[in-house]
């Protein structure tokens, strides 16, 4: 893998960023400028933050991948290198300076192959550490998302339900049930009128024994009062 190919990866995992940051702000500007169903709106953002997720961790799991592959080649190279150093001890021993040397040839350039390896993979895992801190970003803008979503449809319901109130108060079905209200207390008060217009002129029993006993002191007094002219 060359460096080449972790710039082209890196060009990859920025460009998923960049669209993925147009798309939440053409969104938001959208609506803004529209002011159409903001529930909505949050629905689509969700799932470009969800498709965008999905990307990076395919472009991280290839990653991962790339440095599997260069661990295997650095051990490789190393054991390589190994076998190239036994292989000239070996020369040597048999006197054969031919042989030594064409071996260490090969050791040095499985060494140099190795540590090109290791320094590729050095970045490698810098660049696994940048997909790790974006995937964590992206992880803690995507929760926030939902807990917005939440919020904004139970603010949508809540609203929904008071304008449904406030229709229904102000509507004339409301005004005409307090009209027939109205109406029935007012044939209610004129029923109560005519019965208390048949106890009119009528005495109760109270009332009549209540009239006797008044005409029976002004009966005692009159008698008195003409008693007493008598006298005189």
């Amino acid at each position: 893998m060359s460096e080449s190919v972790l710039l082209r990866k890196e060009e990859v995992v920025m460009g998923i960023f960049s669209r993925f940051t147009d798309i939440i702000n053409s969104n938001i500007n959208n609506l803004l400028d529209k002011a159409e169903d903001p529930a909505k709106m949050v629905r689509l953002i969700i799932q470009e933050m969800e498709d965008t997720l999905v990307e990076v961790r395919s472009s991280s799991a290839k990653t991962l991948a790339d440095k599997k592959e260069l661990t295997r080649q650095i051990t490789r190279f190393e054991n390589d290198a190994q076998q190239w150093q036994e292989k000239a001890e070996l020369a040597l021993s048999k006197d054969r300076d031919d042989l030594a040397r064409a071996a260490l040839i090969e050791k040095k350039k499985s060494t140099e192959n190795s540590q090109s390896l290791v320094q590729e993979l050095v970045n490698v895992e810098e660049h696994i550490t940048k997909l790790q801190d974006e995937i964590s970003q992206l992880q803690d803008k995507l929760a926030d998302a939902k807990t917005r979503q939440k919020a904004i449809i139970m603010r949508e319901k809540t609203v929904n339900s008071r304008l449904k109130v406030k229709q229904n108060i102000d509507s004339n079905k409301v005004n005409d049930a307090l009209s027939r209200f109205d109406r029935y207390e007012n044939k209610i008060d004129d029923l109560e009128a005519q019965v208390e217009s048949y106890d009119l002129g009528r005495k109760s029993l109270s009332d009549e024994i209540a009239d006797l006993e008044s005409n029976e002191k002004v009966d005692d007094e009159l008698a008195s009062l003409k008693a007493k002219i008598k006298k005189k």
